[in-house]
């Protein structure tokens, strides 16, 4: 008589535990089992959600080691509905454990097979026609809409899956919303316009906390900082030329190039050039206008990013000035707020709205509609999904509706932010935006030696995270693909792929620059591309355009997300008043802090530390141990370099970026 030890962990989803009669058998995969036993403690309670519960069993056929279970339960009792985590199943006799992850409902009257550690390839799966009925019921689950005509595909109804804890989350920051914009916090801001700039700055250390911006926020050094290491880095690129709609010349800005001309700076990959264009055209909240700007920046000779000319509109003319460093002070500072107005509007609409949350959430149905749980490449991506579906179902009913945050605080309002990103979206490519190193090569900014922009710190941050994601990436697709005929024949990878590619009005993602070549992946670097860019996308790409708001809008000045009255259309000279005039009134200044200071809170593990264990194969486990030292070593370094900083760049240390998109 052989005695077993079962070890089952209920997990933690809205009704996952179960009053449910539950039994077991246990496999050898030779043939030899045991007879079915019923998994119940007396006078316990079990199954309850996120409990462990510990089973003896005890039956005639001796299992060494188990390779495979059988799980059945019945619809007894009230509440019967079951999410089992995993299941350890420990032989006594000789000491032998195997781990089931499970990751699943169980089905009532329907039989379960799990084998040890739960993760096959499709071709390799001796319970195929179990593998393929679970498929079709997450189609069911998982289907594609177009919620907004334009842009990416989301899902069409959030599954109860996905809801499990993600609910007691939004209530605390509903609840951390009404504690920071309750009464007396309204008291301290009081109502009506600024009057002042030391009114404003008197109301932070009595509620949140100083924005890290906010301190040198009037400076030239600072504005090319926020280029390369604010919210927004994304957009800048080396100037290989001037665009004959820019009215800017060596003349006018002749004291901002350390004696060089602008041909001169070009060639020596000094001049840098940001160009707004993409919101030619986009839709403005009445009473408010989004610029559509150009900059001009040059490295000067200590290695720091300097603007040099701002024009506000595209088409260079006497009533559109290109604004230089030497006018007026407070007219140039007007002219770099505008220009902080279009760039903002952008960021929220594409880098952060549009190229992380809702591009990956059209990923993620993919990734549940064609790969089983069983599938190793699901067990790769399912941490770096956690949260994102109702994350955007709640962020876009809350966020982005009529009469939300978005139109209470940003001069293209919610209608102009649904415009902006499907004009972004349509273009994203896997392989250049969706490759963070082509994307950095097609902008002429990428480099490794710091010989282009010294104090692009986002970048250099990012290259390394990046470089580690792919290097884990390669590990983990190379375990199991060590032959492309593995890839060629896994029906789930092709199916998966097909609909990445394939069309929105065909049912499809409609995703650009897939490695999909001739309607198939046929190679490991293929797979590779896509899984770095998700991973990547979904954790270091989202923390960077998420966790600098409060510091970047907290104090409106720094970076205005809309300003009353009309951007300038001459160099008159302008006063500190006429800045505060323009300034958001105290209403919307404290709504701009309080979701900002939301938004940029951490709330999920950090990246490579998962919430849910999807990987328990031994050699997948010690891919993810060496990820998680790459990591390690990587934090190391950069608070090695931040020591040496007098402004440090803090928004990527791996501890502090999430797995995924959760806020």
């Amino acid at each position: 008589m052989s005695t077993y030890e079962i070890k089952v962990k209920t997990g933690d989803r809205l009704g996952a535990g179960t009053d449910a009669k539950v039994e077991i058998v246990l496999l050898d995969g030779s043939g030899r089992q045991t007879k079915p036993a019923y998994l119940d403690n007396w006078f316990r309670n079990d199954f309850e959600a996120r409990q462990l519960d510990v089973f003896t069993i005890k039956d005639d056929t001796d299992i060494p080691d188990v390779t495979e279970i059988k799980i059945r339960r019945d619809q007894a009792g009230l509440f019967s509905d079951w999410y089992v985590e995993k299941i350890e199943v420990l032989n006594k006799r000789i000491g032998t454990a195997s781990v089931f992850p499970i990751l699943r409902w169980i089905r009532p009257d329907v039989d379960l097979y799990v084998g040890k550690f739960d993760t096959l390839l499709p071709q390799f799966d001796p319970r195929r026609d179990q593998r393929n009925a679970e498929l079709e019921l997450k189609k069911k689950l998982y289907e594609y809409e177009e919620k907004v005509s334009g842009l990416p595909v989301q899902v069409k109804k959030v599954p109860e899956d996905e809801e499990f804890s993600i609910s007691a989350k939004w209530d605390l920051l509903k609840r951390k919303f009404s504690l920071l914009a309750g009464k007396s916090v309204e008291m301290i801001f009081g109502s009506g316009s600024w009057e002042t700039l030391e009114d404003l700055t008197g109301v932070y250390s009595k509620t949140f906390g100083d924005p890290k911006e906010m301190e040198n926020w009037k400076s030239d050094e600072h504005f090319g900082w926020q280029r390369l290491n604010s919210v927004n880095p994304n957009l800048i690129r080396l100037c290989t030329d001037i665009p004959s709609k820019f009215g800017v010349t060596d003349e006018c800005i002749k004291e901002c190039l350390d004696g060089l001309t602008l041909s001169e700076a070009m060639s020596k990959k000094r001049l840098f050039i940001v160009d707004l264009e993409i919101l030619d055209g986009i839709t403005c909240v009445e009473g408010y206008i989004s610029p559509v700007p150009i900059a001009l920046l040059f490295v000067n000779g200590t290695g720091k990013l300097m603007p040099v000319a701002i024009q506000l509109f595209q088409q260079k003319g006497p009533e559109n000035p290109v604004f230089v460093p030497t006018d007026p002070p407070y007219t140039w500072l007007f002219a770099k707020m505008w220009y902080n107005v279009a760039d903002a509007n952008y960021h929220q609409a594409l880098t952060h709205l549009g190229f992380t949350h809702l591009l990956m959430e059209g990923i993620c149905v993919a990734t549940n509609r064609c790969l089983s749980p069983s599938h190793p490449m699901f067990k790769l991506l399912a941490p770096h999904f956690l949260f994102i579906i109702a994350i955007n179902s709640r962020g876009l009913n809350y966020l982005v509706s009529p009469g939300g945050w978005i139109d209470k605080t940003m001069a293209i309002g919610a209608v102009g932010i649904l415009e902006l990103t499907k004009k972004g979206a349509d273009s994203w490519r896997m392989n250049i935006e969706g490759n963070y190193a082509e994307f950095l090569k097609s902008r002429g900014v990428y480099c490794n030696d710091g010989s282009i922009l010294p104090t692009f710190y986002q970048r250099d941050d990012s290259m390394m995270l990046y470089g580690a994601i792919r290097d884990y990436v390669t590990k983990y697709v190379n375990l199991y693909y060590d032959t492309n005929d593995k890839i060629i024949h896994d029906v789930e990878i092709q199916t998966f792929g097909q609909e990445l590619t394939k069309s929105k009005s065909d049912g499809g993602c409609g995703i650009l620059g897939v490695p999909f070549e001739n309607g198939k992946f046929s190679k490991a670097d293929q797979l590779i591309e896509v899984f770095t860019s998700v991973i990547f996308s979904s954790s270091v790409l989202h923390a960077a355009s998420n966790f600098p708001q409060y510091d970047a809008y907290g104090f409106p000045p720094n970076y205005p997300t809309k300003i009353r009255g009309v951007p300038p259309k001459n160099k008159n000279p302008l006063k500190e008043e006429d800045i505060v005039k323009s300034l958001i009134d105290k209403s919307t200044t404290l709504d701009a802090m309080v979701i900002t200071r939301i938004l940029s809170e951490r709330s999920t593990n950090a990246l490579g530390d998962f919430e849910v264990t999807y990987t328990y194969d031994p050699a997948a486990v010690k891919i993810v141990e060496e990820f998680r030292q790459n990591l390690k070593d990587i934090s190391l370094k950069m608070h090695q370099r931040n020591e040496k900083l007098v402004q440090k760049y803090e928004y990527l240390y791996p501890e502090e970026i999430p797995n995924s998109i959760s806020t």
